[in-house]
Order: structure tokens, then C-alpha cells, then sequence
């Protein structure tokens, strides 16, 4: 009777065990689905704002809005192609810590918008002569931009940020 007394309570405890590891589990997932979804509704809002962020910064460094911003008197092509240029690196860089928060694809568009703005205002600069006015070269540039019959990149760029930025909301 003894050795069945034992057996019984080898088996109950041996039961108990299992039951503490089944609900330990259970517990701890929960608790981490549920930090899971804590992390993702915090994120949320950090990514939203880095898609804000890099539509501002698509807005900023457009050629046009750059010019209207940055344009001096009295400077030469070479200096208000280094300002431009300029410019758009350090507003790009400022920015750089968005690509964090944001898909690559997203990150990819700004960043070939980047490089664009800059290979225009090469290209332009090569057509002039240094010592020309800025307002020469300005207008040059605007005009080239506008010449363009495929669209303007940064309103596909844009597109792509609200349309990322759509599927978070």
C-alpha cells in the first residue's frame, strides 16, 4: 500500500510540474506578444514622423525652393553652385538618421533624389562659364528642370513616402 501511496504522490507531483511549465509558458508569451505590440505602438508614431521628416527634406532640397531660398546678389555661377550643393548635403545629412525608421525603398527614393538635384546642377554648371552671374545660372537650371518631359522625380519620391507612410496609419 505504501509503494502505491508513493507512486501516487511521484505522479501528482510529476503532474504539478507539468502544469507550472504550461502556464509559465503560456504567461511569458503573452507577456511577450503583448511587449511586442507596446514596441510596435511606440514606433509607430517615430516612423510616422520620419516619413513628415523626409517629405520636408524632398521639399527643401527642390532646385526651385532652394534657389527662391538661397539666391544671392551679386554672386557668381561658382558660388551659388557651391551653396546649392552645399546645401543639399547638409540638409540630406541632418536627415540621415530618418533612413531608420523608414523602408529601404523610401530611403532609396530620397537618396536618388539627392543625387539627382546635385548631377543637374553639375551638368548645368558644366554649360556656363564660373565667372556668369548667379542669376544666369539659376535661371538655367530652372529651366532645364522644367524642361523635363518625364515628370519630376521629387513628386514620384513624395508619392512613395505617403504612400509608405499610408500603410503605417
Amino acid at each position: 500500500m505504501s509503494i502505491d501511496l508513493i507512486t501516487l504522490s511521484f505522479a501528482l507531483s510529476v503532474l504539478a510540474v507539468i502544469l507550472s511549465i504550461f502556464a509559465f509558458q503560456r504567461s511569458h508569451q503573452k507577456l511577450e506578444q503583448q511587449t511586442s505590440e507596446e514596441k510596435h505602438f511606440e514606433s509607430t508614431p517615430l516612423q510616422l514622423q520620419a516619413y513628415e521628416r523626409l517629405v520636408l527634406l524632398t521639399e527643401r532640397i527642390a532646385l526651385a525652393e532652394l534657389i527662391n531660398r538661397l539666391y544671392q546678389p551679386g554672386y557668381s555661377a561658382m558660388e551659388m553652385k557651391q551653396l546649392l550643393l552645399d546645401n543639399i548635403r547638409q540638409e540630406f545629412s541632418y536627415n540621415t538618421s530618418q533612413q531608420l525608421y523608414v523602408s529601404q525603398l523610401a530611403w532609396d527614393a530620397v537618396r536618388n533624389l539627392k543625387e539627382q538635384e546635385i548631377m543637374l546642377i553639375n551638368q548645368v554648371y558644366s554649360l556656363i562659364t564660373p565667372t556668369d552671374p548667379a542669376t544666369a545660372f539659376t535661371k538655367k537650371i530652372l529651366e532645364t528642370e522644367m524642361a523635363q518631359t518625364e515628370g519630376s522625380l521629387r513628386d514620384l519620391v513624395t508619392q512613395v513616402l505617403n504612400r509608405e507612410a499610408k500603410k503605417i496609419m
